[in-house]
């Protein structure tokens, strides 16, 4: 059932995005050549244990990991270990914060030290995307005009969505309801209504949209092994604009009040 948050949850809600997001940036900003990805999932635990919230990802259904860190081929879902980035190499980074029974979710893809061009061109059309989609998720449209928006940028500029993960609703829990698809399924499709909180993740890969799940158990790759980009805001459905949530100007400023 989808249930729109009320103006104390909603507060919530924005406190939680706003930390996800500062400690995404923070930790986007140390990944590098050289760096292992295990370094990278615990400088992000820290800055959660910093600000007082806790990773939403570390033992949900069963994950080992604070963070998502996702390399080249790796869509979502990647495990840190001992790993080396190398120079190229793009890194989709998943940073999900639960705060004070709240949770935002957002993620972010950066080249190591720099890339091809047509990387940061998948990198870019990527972001454009899930631009594209926030765009579109206003009062009276519905989630399949999301999905339209994204899938509409990524192919028409000759690249593939992902069809096996989609966005989510997310609040109190994870995983909430409404299924945010990246592309067009056919499926009913509810109205988006003010209140609605709601993780748009557009998964996006350079070739074919098919994928495959490690041994693992988690990271996911691309079947054609090119590479694959990832970005992610939590957003508030209101009755105007949609406002992101994962904004970390709100976290700047409580930061600030309090030193």
């Amino acid at each position: 059932m989808i249930r729109p948050k009320n103006v104390k949850e909603i507060e919530g809600m924005r406190d939680a995005g706003a930390m996800a997001n500062t400690v995404l940036l923070e930790t986007a900003k140390i990944i590098k050549p050289g760096i292992s990805t295990r370094e990278i999932d615990e400088f992000a635990a820290e800055c959660i244990e910093r600000y007082k919230g806790k990773s939403a990802f570390l033992g949900y259904r069963g994950y080992p990991c604070h963070t998502c860190i996702s390399v080249n081929e790796e869509v979502v879902h990647g495990i840190s270990g001992t790993r080396t980035v190398q120079f190229g190499d793009i890194i989709s980074l998943d940073v999900g914060v639960t705060y004070q029974g709240f949770i935002g979710d957002n993620a972010i893809t950066v080249a190591a030290g720099g890339c091809a061009v047509e990387i940061q061109n998948l990198m870019d059309v990527t972001q454009r995307s899930l631009d594209e989609g926030i765009k579109a998720a206003v009062l009276g449209n519905r989630v399949v005009d999301i999905s339209r928006a994204i899938q509409k940028h990524v192919e028409s500029n000759g690249y593939s969505v992902v069809r096996e993960f989609v966005g989510h609703g997310v609040g109190r829990s994870m995983h909430e309801e409404p299924q945010i698809p990246n592309f067009v399924d056919g499926a009913p499709s509810p109205k988006l209504k003010a209140g609605m909180t709601i993780a748009i993740e557009p998964m996006v890969n350079m070739g074919n949209p098919e994928v495959l799940i490690l041994e693992d158990g988690w990271t996911v790759i691309t079947k054609d092994r090119k590479p694959s980009a990832h970005f992610e805001h939590t957003i508030l459905v209101t009755e105007e604009e949609p406002e992101i949530l994962t904004c970390a100007t709100r976290m700047d400023s409580k930061v600030e009040a309090s030193s």
